[in-house]
């Protein structure tokens, strides 16, 4: 039997406020407090290359946009840092075919 996830910021309408770890070389976003959090994880493969590699919800938390955000920060990263962008994730392949945004697709690495 699947436990629901007790209220947070998600449930109360709240924004979805995602964070950047340049340390970690993760984008995350808290879900209940500091417990449950989901993160897209990234990694340099070039001075000015990274792959985006990863992109985790957990179950409890899925099909409400949480890795659209997640997504979405990172690609704006690679925009504003200017780098190139490797898409390992699938989610993230996914979220560029949906959302073709010239400044995401001109910074993709076969």
């Amino acid at each position: 039997m699947a436990h629901a996830a007790p209220p947070s910021a998600l449930e109360q309408g709240g924004p979805i406020r995602v964070e950047h770890d340049r340390q970690r070389r993760q984008f995350s976003v808290r879900l209940n407090g500091c417990h449950d959090r989901a993160v897209l994880l990234y990694e340099y493969v070039g001075k000015r290359i990274v792959d985006l590699q990863h992109t985790e919800v957990p179950d409890a938390y899925r099909g409400r946009g949480i890795a659209k955000h997640l997504a979405k920060a990172a690609l704006d990263f690679v925009v504003e840092e200017d780098l190139k962008a490797h898409l390992t994730c699938w989610y993230i392949q996914k979220y560029v075919k949906e959302n073709p945004l010239p400044q995401y697709l001109e910074r993709l690495q076969p």
